[in-house]
């Protein structure tokens, strides 16, 4: 299995992403390179765009570009139900609810085993859930430190409803375009896609 191993302020400064987004706390001391603001091309601001979204998704290009067909087969806007397939993954939900911290984190805590969808242990963290889908941490992992102070610490989107005392949420509808915390022009990375 591939892993993005890439430091995260790096990257970060690279894409022009603020490290908050990903749930880091942190600011780089680095000056931003002299070339840095040169005017990129148009497959430049593309391939920026599909980059800056991999990047905060924790996505891999195979499995990047394998949503990206999947979307342009459904009906609708397809760089919407791009952005829809990527928030509604689970590690990316479990870090929306507040059980972690970070993306990277909730793909850890669901990669162990500690999430429930509708009463049923599932370890995988590119699981899609589905409206009306219970997500829960199991009864034995509630009281792990990481989840302990990661809880209440994030306010939860409108598609999702989290009970904190029971640690238990609900998918209330699908995401929408709005759901999306960050600044990203998904027609670019359709653009680059469809060249």
């Amino acid at each position: 299995m591939a892993r993005d191993r890439q430091p995260v302020l790096k990257k970060c400064r690279n894409l022009g992403l603020d490290p908050s987004i990903l749930g880091v706390n942190k600011k780089s001391n680095r000056n931003i390179r002299p070339n840095a603001n040169r005017k990129l091309t148009e497959y430049g601001i593309q391939l920026r765009e599909k980059q800056k979204a991999k990047f905060v998704y924790g996505v891999m290009e195979k499995q990047f570009h394998k949503l990206y067909e999947e979307a342009t087969r459904k009906e609708g806007v397809t760089g919407v139900l791009l952005l829809q397939y990527l928030e509604r993954r689970l590690d990316n939900v479990v870090y929306r609810l507040g059980f972690a911290n970070t993306r990277r984190q909730a793909r850890q805590i669901v990669s162990h085993g500690h999430i429930l969808i509708n009463g049923k242990r599932v370890n995988i963290a590119s699981y899609r859930v589905k409206q009306g889908d219970v997500i829960s941490i199991k009864e034995d992992s509630r009281e792990l430190a990481i989840i302990k102070e990661a809880v209440g610490q994030k306010s939860v989107p409108g598609w999702l409803s989290l009970d904190e005392t029971t640690l238990t949420a609900k998918v209330l509808e699908n995401p929408g375009r709005d759901a999306v915390d960050f600044e990203i022009n998904e027609a670019m990375i359709i653009e680059f896609y469809s060249r």
